[in-house]
């Protein structure tokens, strides 16, 4: 086990390098950062340049990479170029305002779309299972920011029962909670009932319910311990792209967490912010990757055995 946990710690600290390493390029050669901050045709030469130097945007590329790496191994992930402060503090000022709005949905559709996937598959092929693969369908392909817009169309603007932005009261995260929810739960529901369906035809569930085993404990006892593989890997994900997956929403309501804060920094090219924010996204990804590997030994002591092996 601990020879196993030590190779996903190493691939995950590779997993970062690779995202550090590709977020330090694409950001720089997408643009240079003083132009975003002066306009050309209107500031000294000599105020860029200073601009320049301050930042260390004058010397080569694979000079920036090398300072950047050795002043992330000393902790020192590098200031706002907005706000002058560190990158650090700029980003977890905001992750609050994201939580509030993505730990809620993480908790709704997971619940919205296991019921609603066990349902489906106990029903099979009936009309609740046409029915809730239906309006799954429609959850999962409509994108995030139209399910949103028209979300703030009927319940902000036609019917005025909830603001369209903002933060400042409960009553501001209904309706981003509910876009999250809605697109995340059908995906949750797809991948329940795919998993319940196959448990189901299994000899061993057949066989719990030819014995006289009440049809409840056949699912909480025997299918669902079953099934739980690829619905833990669907929450993992989840939980790996809570700060990821609030960009869209967040922009659309105004919400002033770190989704939008990625997007602002983008446009405006403050390297630091945006760095410490996909940092921030692989770190998460990795760490649910991480646990739910261990997870998984707890659900199925097939893959224990497996993991020993291979280690």
């Amino acid at each position: 086990m601990l020879q196993f946990i030590s190779t996903r710690l190493l691939r995950a600290l590779v997993t970062l390098f690779i995202i550090v390493t590709f977020a330090f390029f694409v950001l720089r050669l997408a643009g240079e950062p003083s132009e975003r901050f002066f306009d050309p045709s209107q500031t000294p030469p000599e105020v860029i340049d200073a601009f320049r130097r301050q930042w260390g945007l004058d010397q080569p590329i694979w000079v920036q990479f090398y300072r950047y790496i050795i002043a992330v191994l000393h902790g020192d992930l590098g200031n706002s170029m907005r706000e002058n402060r560190s990158a650090v503090e700029t980003v977890f000022a905001r992750l609050p305002a994201t939580l509030w709005i993505m730990v809620p949905t993480l908790v709704i559709k997971t619940v919205l779309g296991v019921t609603a996937g066990v349902t489906a598959a106990l029903y099979r092929n009936s009309f609740i299972d046409r029915l809730i693969m239906s309006v799954s369908v429609v959850g999962f392909t409509v994108p995030t920011f139209v399910l949103a817009l028209v979300l703030a169309l009927i319940f902000a603007v036609q019917l005025r029962w909830l603001p369209s932005g903002g933060y400042s009261t409960p009553y501001h995260m209904i309706l981003p909670i509910a876009t999250l929810s809605i697109a995340g739960a059908a995906t949750v529901a797809r991948y329940t009932r795919s998993a319940m369906v196959e448990v189901l035809g299994r000899p061993f569930v057949r066989t719990a319910s030819a014995k006289g085993v009440r049809s409840g404990q056949v699912v909480t006892r025997h299918v669902l311990p079953n099934a739980a593989i690829p619905i833990v890997t669907v929450f993992g994900f989840m939980m790996g792209s809570l700060v990821a997956g609030s960009v869209v929403v967040e922009s659309v309501f105004s919400w002033p967490g770190v989704g939008r804060l990625l997007v602002s920094s983008v446009q405006s090219r403050d390297l630091a912010v945006v760095q410490v924010i996909l940092l921030l996204i692989g770190v998460m990804m990795v760490l649910s990757n991480l646990f739910i590997d261990l997870l998984y030994g707890l659900i199925d002591p097939r893959m224990r055995s497996d993991n020993a092996q291979a280690a």
